[in-house]
This record gives structure tokens, sequence and C-alpha cells, in this order.
């Protein structure tokens, strides 16, 4: 019972998704995915001039990698020297964001395709008008106000400001331009996306693009005297409602908590500071240079908030109070409060 109630908080699946057959088809998927994936990687680094065997296993590991959004590279310097590779970008791109777009919007997108009269949910429609949004929004502040990215010429300046914007909200934690030379209002834009992140359900970390429209829905109905929360026309659930809250509570105060310990045990600025707290927790990768030269003290809460993120801030909360919850609540008197 417990187990299937940690699988749901993680993933708020709608409910005619069924677990067992949700996770089977999250396997099937994911293997179908990398190893497309990794026959492109392999015609990429082949035709790069990498040698059979390395070219084999760099497009096993880097296919993986991407399609988990996990950021690791064999690479020294990431993947740097492909800024104006545009099939390398278009490949990362593409695992990352079939990745992160998670198993609701590919199962919408499979029976849409087989059936055109297929209607897609109200989630999928969500997550891909939220997602077009904040990566059009994301692409235009890179392209035009970041010094790194125009500086460089054609194609590579088009491929450097999508890549970017794509791995901070893919969470897929490649780079392609130093971020340690970023500016402070790219800066904050790159936290913004890595702290919405993508899709419920998917390998990105993230409050999620569901999370943001329904807390963004709540202050609209809010504002405009509404009783009923609607958005795109259609009523929220106040389950899911209540979900999205206090997701969007917790995991923002663990960013301040965790960034307001990091300023204590190490001597960085605010933005770097924050920059690599946003980035662990959303389980990123992406760093401004500092990682490596951060106290002791700073590396083991940077390890704690990116085993919260990883597990999941809902999920991490039911493991604090699952006991709590076991127990009968006592009842409380009503009263009001202004607000």
């Amino acid at each position: 019972h417990w187990h299937k109630k940690l699988l749901n908080c993680e993933f708020t699946l709608p409910v005619t998704i069924k677990i067992k057959d949700f996770l089977k088809s999250v396997i099937l998927f994911t293997v179908i995915m990398e190893t497309i994936g990794a026959i492109l990687f392999f015609i990429a680094f082949y035709n790069n001039g990498m040698p059979v065997g390395e070219a084999i296993w760099n497009s096993i590991f880097h296919s993986v990698s991407a399609f988990c959004t996990a950021g690791f590279s064999l690479f020294n310097s990431g993947f740097t020297g492909y800024v104006n590779d545009g099939f390398v970008n278009f490949i990362i791109a593409f695992l990352a964001i079939a990745g992160s777009l998670g198993f609701i919007v590919v199962t919408d997108l499979v029976l849409w395709i087989k059936d055109r009269s297929h209607q897609l949910s109200f989630t999928s429609r969500i997550i891909f008008i939220g997602f077009a949004f904040l990566l059009s929004f994301g692409f235009v502040f890179m392209y035009f106000f970041e010094p790194t990215i125009t500086v460089l010429d054609g194609c590579a300046r088009l491929y450097a400001a999508f890549f970017q914007t794509m791995s901070a909200m893919t969470t897929v934690g490649f780079n392609t331009v130093d971020y340690g030379s970023y500016s402070i209002p790219i800066i904050l834009v790159t936290i913004f996306l890595m702290y919405v992140g993508a899709s419920p359900s998917g390998t990105a970390g993230g409050i999620k693009i569901t999370t943001l429209s329904a807390v963004f829905t709540i202050m609209k109905s809010r504002l405009r005297g509404s009783k009923e929360i609607t958005f795109l026309g259609r009523k929220i659930p106040f389950e899911r409602l209540y979900i999205a809250t206090s997701s969007f509570i917790f995991y923002t105060s663990l960013i301040f908590i965790f960034t307001l310990a990091l300023t204590f045990t190490d001597d960085f600025s605010l933005e770097k500071s924050l920059f690599e707290v946003s980035s662990a927790l959303g389980t990123v990768g992406l760093s401004m240079g500092i990682t490596g030269d951060l106290s002791s003290i700073g590396k083991m809460l940077l390890i704690m908030i990116m085993f919260i993120g990883r597990l999941g801030v809902l999920t991490f909360g039911l493991a604090i109070w699952s006991k709590s919850l076991q127990k009968e609540q006592p009842r409380h008197m009503e009263d009001d409060i202004a607000v």
C-alpha cells in the first residue's frame, strides 16, 4: 500500500493510469529511446574522427546520460567543443526532451498518431503550452542578452542559445558554453528554468510545469474573485491543487534554507550559491565552477539537497511525516484568519 502511495506521490499520475502499466511502459520507452540515441551518437562521433571502439562506448554512455537527464559526460570540457555541431546538439535535445516530457505526454502522442480523433489529455496540453512558452522565453533571453552567446557567429549562436535553455529546462545538465562567465540577468533566468523543470512522470527535476501552472491559476482565480480554479477552460481538482501548492512551498523553502546555509559555510556570491543549490535540488548538474572549491560542509549540504531532489520533494516529505499521517489526526476548532 505504501509503495503504491509513494509511487503515486512521486509521479502524480492521472487516476486513469495504473502504476503497473506505467512502469512497463517506462521500461520499454526508455530502452527504445536510449538505443536510438546511442546509434545517432555513434554516427556523430564516428564522423568526427573518433575510433570505433571509443565511439561505441561514448555513444552508449552519453545516450543513457542524456535521456535520464543525468548530465554526466566523459569529455573533460563537456560538450563545449560541439557548440557549432548541429547534429550533436539535436541528439542531446531529442533525448533530453523525450525523457523530460514524460510518459503521459508520450502516451498521448502515440495514441494521437495512431488515431487522429484522439484528444490530448488536459495534462499534456498544459505541459506542451508551458514547455513551449518557457523554452521560447529562455531562448530569447539567451540569444539576445547573454554576452558569451551573442559573440558567437551564425548557427553557433542559435545552437548555443537553444541548447543552454533546453539544458536548464530539461535539467539534463550538459553545456556548450561556460556558465561561470554568465551575466547576472541570465543567471537568474537559468535558475528560474532549473527551478521549474519540465514534466511530471519524466526524468527532469524541478517543481514541474504543471505545478507552476496550478499555482499561477490559483493566484489568478483569487485575484479575480472566482470560486472555481480553472485553466484552459477546465476545472482543476482540489486534490491536485493541494499537491501543487505543497510541492511549490516545500521546494521553494528547501532552496531558501540550503542557500542560506551555504552562505554561512562558504564565501561565494549569492547568485553562485543560489545557482549551485537550485541545480542540485533540480538534479541538473550545472555549475558556475565553485563546486570543487566548496568546504566539506558545503559539499555535504549539496549532497543532501541532491539526494532530496532525486528522491522527490513530496516523497521526501511523505517519508518524514508518514508516521503522523497514520495516526488519527486531532480535531481542531475552526476559526477565521485575515490574509
